[in-house]
């Protein structure tokens, strides 16, 4: 599914983008992910592309302009018990090119997310941000996010 906003492409990502994400996501200073160009890399990146891709409840998109990707998101769909068995869209990996941002483009691919969760028959979408990412937390609570869970994560490698 592709959907065009202003001179914005909405669309599933493919295989030929990884180029483009994986260097969006190696500028990024802040996310701490160890994420990198380096050519031997690579194959990480497409393997994990593949699993994404073959996934039913896990959907990666690129935004889109002049042909060329300024960025990107993942959504995933889990379900839990608790809620009556309510599902619920996950955001992640919420990423706009550095020299793209401040231009509407990140709210432009969450209000695309969001109207593919009502779509879905969705109620509620969630998202975590990097506590030291202070801006993106003003942007979310803009967009009508409101902070209501503490996060914890364990390294395992």
């Amino acid at each position: 599914m592709a959907v065009e906003l202003s001179d914005i492409l909405i669309r599933l990502a493919r295989r030929e983008d990884l180029p483009a994400l994986v260097a969006m996501f190696s500028a990024d200073a802040l996310g701490g992910h160890g994420d990198t160009t380096e050519a031997e890399a690579f194959t990480d990146y497409v393997r994990a592309f593949a699993v994404i891709e073959a996934s039913p409840d896990q959907t990666l998109y690129v935004a889109e302009r002049g042909g060329k990707v300024v960025g990107t998101f993942q959504t995933m769909v889990t379900t839990t018990l608790t809620g009556r068995g309510s599902s619920a869209m996950i955001i992640e990996a919420v990423q706009t090119r550095a020299d793209m941002r401040g231009q509407g483009i990140g709210a432009l691919m969450i209000e695309f997310a969001i109207a593919e969760a009502k779509g879905r028959g969705i109620g509620r979408v969630a998202l975590t941000s990097n506590a030291v990412r202070k801006d993106a937390h003003r942007f979310y609570e803009r967009l009508g996010f409101k902070p209501s869970h503490l996060g914890f994560k364990m390294a395992l490698k």
